[in-house]
């Protein structure tokens, strides 16, 4: 008695389809932390603002301010907390995405690939205006900006965010197989690059054995490379952005066969593990 219509789209339509399925998708994971989006873009600012201040003051008290690159002292903490917190939001983001057995799944044509697309694209749009308002604030207010390659520079905060979404697309593909491993990776690692994520030091300013306790983190180079791009006065040495893009694209191949396979085997009691 009931059929499912068949519906001829050409590839052009379906990618309409898709991308506009994506951006309904963006728009209800950025309004999770709060119903109305500027709010919760606020809130992502302040994060960002108590976190700088935070940085600032301890260099200040630790007379620390000294080491850092020659130029403006509050750019030079901008650029490994804006870099840090995009990596640590965007794996968090699509490490709690939607799941093959979760409910929305239920709703054709949704799937975990748009689910997790959507997660990462919204934390991506979130933290780059925060970014737009607060140094077009300190901008204004404070002392004007120069960056020396803002493209290149922008180019490694993206690079902060794909190796972010790629390594919690991994973790996102282990996480019903092994969910209080996958939980204390992704604490112990967030919590890890408080310091081996760079943005305290400069790896020029590193000792030989030092360098070598950081260099397998591929957001450590690109908060390097950032550097390089926006003071004149810095020129990395010791990191490569290509380690970070090969590793987040090592990752995303592995973690979407974890996904693939995952999907596969999705089962409903999954929920009764987590």
């Amino acid at each position: 008695m009931f059929q499912a219509i068949k519906r001829n789209e050409n590839n052009f339509v379906s990618a309409l389809t898709i991308l506009e399925l994506i951006y309904h998708s963006v728009v209800r994971s950025v309004r999770k932390g709060h119903s109305n989006a500027f709010v919760a873009i606020g809130i992502n600012l302040l994060q960002t603002v108590i976190f700088v201040t935070a940085f600032y003051v301890m260099f200040s008290l630790l007379g620390l301010k000294g080491s850092a690159i020659r130029g403006d002292f509050l750019l030079y903490i901008m650029t490994g907390v804006f870099l840090f917190m995009t990596h640590t939001k965007t794996m968090s983001a699509v490490l709690g995405s939607e799941g093959p057995a979760s409910p929305m799944m239920q709703h054709a044509p949704m799937n975990t690939i748009i689910a997790i697309v959507s997660a990462a694209a919204g934390t991506l749009y979130i933290q780059v205006l925060s970014l737009m308002f607060m140094l077009f604030g300190y901008h204004v207010i404070f002392t004007p900006v120069v960056i020396e390659e803002p493209a290149a520079a922008f180019g490694m905060l993206l690079l902060a965010w794909f190796t972010g979404a790629a390594l919690g697309l991994l973790l996102l593909s282990l996480k019903p197989w092994y969910p209080q491993l996958v939980t204390i990776f992704s604490t112990v690692y967030q919590r890890a690059n408080m310091v081996a994520s760079g943005k305290m030091f400069v790896a020029n300013s590193l000792p030989g054995f030092m360098l070598a306790m950081f260099d397998w983190n591929p957001l450590f180079h690109a908060i390097d490379q950032v550097r390089g791009f926006v003071f004149i006065n810095y020129n990395p040495r010791y990191t490569d952005w290509h380690y970070s893009f090969w590793v987040g694209v090592v990752l995303i191949m592995v973690g979407l066969m974890g996904e693939f396979y995952t999907r596969r085997h999705a089962s409903l009691s999954w929920s009764a593990r987590r």
